[in-house]
């Protein structure tokens, strides 16, 4: 013997019950890109040491070598720009490869972090 549901689900779901299965599947989608979208606008502008070192990691750079350049990042305050578009930069500007200027930057080359801080502060570009 089946009880009744004791819910208000058919109450709830009264203003989607017209809507075909197309439908209901945008429906769905549409709410979902509406949740995640403060997310990801929170990862725009936020970061953490963890996730620089593991975008470091990802260009090639040891863990060792990584929180060297991380703590490098954050020393200068420019976490919030990216560990690893400061290397990118450095190594575009400069003509070497990125794991070299990695590395130039973790050891403090003083050319280097004058060039990645006069372009934040000025927004030069390259």
């Amino acid at each position: 013997m089946s009880q009744a549901r004791t819910d208000d689900f058919e109450v709830r779901r009264k203003h989607l019950s017209s809507l075909s299965e197309v439908e209901l599947e945008q429906r769905f989608w549409s709410l979902t890109e509406k949740v995640v979208e403060p997310l990801i606008e929170l990862a725009k502008t936020h970061t953490t040491p963890s996730i620089e070192r593991s975008v470091l990691l990802r260009m090639g750079f040891s863990s060792l070598e990584a929180k060297t350049l991380v703590d490098k990042v954050i020393e200068k305050d420019l976490i919030g720009k990216g560990a690893g578009h400061i290397v990118y930069l450095a190594a575009l500007k400069h003509k070497m490869a990125l794991r070299e200027a990695g590395l130039k930057l973790a050891d403090g080359d003083p050319d280097l972090w004058q060039f990645i801080e006069s372009y934040f502060r000025e927004g030069r570009p390259i």
